[in-house]
């Protein structure tokens, strides 16, 4: 097994896809709004790549987490809520907060179920701070990892509900980066005792079975490398101080925040401890080199792996997905600005 989850360029496979993951064998597939046109063309679509080697638990992957980040659009799909609008019914009611969260969580891992998708890349577990770059944003749950994590967890436990495992995203935090990992690499200096704030989220979920790395410099850790590349960072931080030993994602390996070509950064990341390397952009001669790189998924990797695919379970019986909106959407008007 190609220890990388791959992108697909189009609504179908094309033929030479097939042909390339039936020989590759990724560990997985992530979705994106080009694959995404109806709910009857998106079921065809995962049922296919399910077809490909006929195993009962496969990473078929999006990022959905509402707001400004969604594959899956209306008016074909429901419309889910930014994290920021959880966070402001926290300020005046954490609890109902959390029950709107999980809520929303369970209903969108329905309809992410529904199209034959096992895993959602949310929720960011980032704490927010006065610097963070827009695109981080709305996104958190917060400026404090107390309600991150709460916040969080309500996510988690939602989707799980649903038959869907969620991500601890970015490890380990893109709270103080302050530019955008899509276009440059950020460069934290932020000291060892202060990002204690941001690797607390991450510390109270370590027992998830699935998380995600971040490209960003942190210099009290490495002053060299990324996260995503750093074996200080994965093995002293993420693995270390964190607890995690779940099956760890590097973030895209496309984004620009990483330098030279792709398949040196996927043995980069892969060498520094990520288990499994994301390439999202579905270009076949990328996609290749990664599998010509001749890596296997490594036996903990594997063991990892398999924590994830037991997530994976059947849906749990609950209230009607009509309900779990109307429950949401109640929750989330007590903390609408009054009429003037």
């Amino acid at each position: 097994m190609t220890p990388a989850i791959f992108g697909i360029s189009g609504l179908e496979l094309t033929a030479d896809e097939r042909a390339f993951f039936t020989e590759a064998d990724p560990a997985g597939y992530i979705l994106f709004a080009r694959n995404c046109a109806d709910g009857t063309q998106l079921r065809r679509l995962t049922d296919d790549l399910r077809a490909i080697h006929g195993r009962k638990h496969l990473i078929v992957s999006i990022d959905q987490e509402g707001g400004r980040v969604a594959r899956m659009k209306p008016p074909e799909w429901q419309r889910y809520p930014a994290g920021e609008a959880f966070a402001r019914l926290w300020d005046i009611a954490p609890a109902s907060a959390i029950e709107a969260a999980r809520a929303n969580a369970e209903a969108m891992g329905r309809e992410l179920a529904e199209m034959g998708i096992t895993v959602d890349y949310h929720a960011p577990f980032d704490v927010r701070r006065p610097e963070t770059d827009d695109v981080i944003g709305d996104r958190a749950l917060g400026s404090d990892p107390l309600q991150v994590a709460a916040l969080g967890r309500a996510v988690l436990d939602g989707m799980g509900r649903a038959g869907v495992v969620g991500c601890l995203k970015h490890m380990p935090g893109h709270g103080r980066a302050t530019c955008d990992t899509h276009k440059e690499l950020p460069v934290v200096t932020a000291s060892n005792a202060e990002l204690e704030v941001d690797i607390e989220p991450f510390r109270t979920l370590a027992a998830h079975p699935l998380g995600m790395s971040a490209h960003i410099v942190f210099e009290a850790w490495d002053a060299e490398a990324p996260a995503t590349l750093s074996q200080k960072v994965i093995n002293d931080v993420i693995r270390g101080r964190i607890g995690f030993d779940g099956l760890l994602l590097s973030d895209d390996i496309d984004m620009e925040a990483l330098d030279g070509t792709i398949p040196e950064r996927a043995e980069r990341a892969l060498a520094a401890g990520c288990d499994i390397v994301l390439n999202c952009w579905a270009k076949m001669a990328d996609q290749q080199a990664i599998a010509g790189l001749g890596g296997t998924l490594a036996e903990k990797s594997a063991a990892r792996l398999d924590r994830v695919h037991a997530a994976m379970r059947a849906p749990q019986d609950g209230p009607e997905t009509a309900e779990l909106l109307a429950k949401r959407d109640a929750l989330l008007a007590l903390a609408e600005e009054p009429a003037a």
